[in-house]
């Protein structure tokens, strides 16, 4: 079948990414990334790029105007935020509207925002987990795609519950790419339906 062409934006270490580049050589994703784009030249996530030779482009200025330029260029269908630590405006959501993916340490919509894990944590829940969804103009309040849920161990600390989270997450994201390739997915207002496909 076609592979869904999609742009990964990262900002850090990448390991989502890494997750995604994994599935696509182990024949389970059927996706290509077409372009990664960095904020952040440091970014370990580019070291990963060059190890598997997939092109990558560092944006600083003019930031919007040259992503939409950047993601238009490479026939990306779907963009995929894994550790993009920016915001992006409501206009540059409203052009892709539908076509932007975040990966979030939580259970939206519990715990939105910066340091979702040491909320839970702070907050005592005994459950807490990840959740894939669509972006919107609001801070991790789009459409939920997938979740995984995580148990909060007694004596947990942020670090050790973000760390049994990520491992959720390295699963959960190729499995929403994967629904989207295979247009299993569907918007009705809030709430995405999900039939058919793998």
């Amino acid at each position: 079948m076609k592979k869904l062409p999609i742009a990964v934006m990262v900002s850090g270490n990448g390991s989502n990414l890494q997750a995604i580049i994994d599935e696509i050589e182990a024949g389970k994703l059927d996706a290509e990334i077409k372009i990664v784009i960095s904020n952040n030249p440091a970014a370990f996530a580019l070291e990963r790029c060059k190890k598997h030779g997939i092109g990558f482009k560092i944006i600083k200025a003019s930031f919007e105007d040259e992503l939409a330029k950047v993601i238009h260029g490479s026939g990306a269908e779907l963009i995929c935020l894994a550790g993009f630590m920016r915001i992006l405006s409501p206009e540059f959501i409203a052009n892709f509207r539908g076509r932007i993916i975040n990966m979030h340490p939580a259970l939206l919509p519990s715990f939105p925002g910066l340091h979702a894990q040491r909320q839970a944590v702070e907050h005592g829940v005994k459950v807490s987990g990840c959740t894939v969804h669509f972006v919107n103009e609001g801070v991790d309040s789009g459409p939920i795609i997938l979740q995984k849920a995580v148990a909060v161990e007694e004596g947990d600390t942020e670090e050790a519950l973000a760390a049994r989270i990520l491992k959720e997450e390295h699963k959960l994201y190729p499995q929403a790419i994967q629904l989207i390739a295979h247009g299993a997915v569907k918007f009705n207002g809030q709430r995405v339906l999900i039939s058919g496909g793998k």
